[in-house]
């Protein structure tokens, strides 16, 4: 897995070197594992990161142990990304997560023309 690094783009910004998080140029305060989680996931961007990654790296448990740590770490994570959580967390259903760039919604258009 890639080390994390900075990232940014119209909403979100992240910098590891700092451990900071801005969402519209405001800050959010996330804890130690938070962070982590989310720079894990941003340095690795578009690549699913599975859940067995994520708990030994993060949380050094290992393939053996079950628990939900990560899925409430998630769902904090994208609570406090407000109207974005979603938007750049994925959800990998039995695999794990993927964190998206942002791209907002677009209307569909029909190619069908009126005769």
């Amino acid at each position: 897995m890639k080390q994390p690094m900075r990232f940014a783009d119209e909403h979100i910004e992240i910098r590891p070197g700092e451990c900071s998080v801005f969402v519209d140029n405001q800050p959010v305060t996330l804890t130690r594992k938070e962070f982590e989680l989310l720079a894990t996931l941003a340095a690795n961007e578009g690549e699913i990161v599975n859940r067995s990654f994520l708990l030994q790296d993060i949380w050094g448990y290992g393939e053996d142990v079950r628990t939900r740590t990560l899925d409430v770490h998630i769902r904090r994570l994208r609570r406090k990304l407000a109207n974005y959580g979603d938007a750049y967390i994925e959800t990998v259903f039995g695999v794990g997560y993927r964190f998206k760039r942002f791209r907002p919604a677009t209307a569909f258009r029909s190619f069908v023309t009126a005769a």
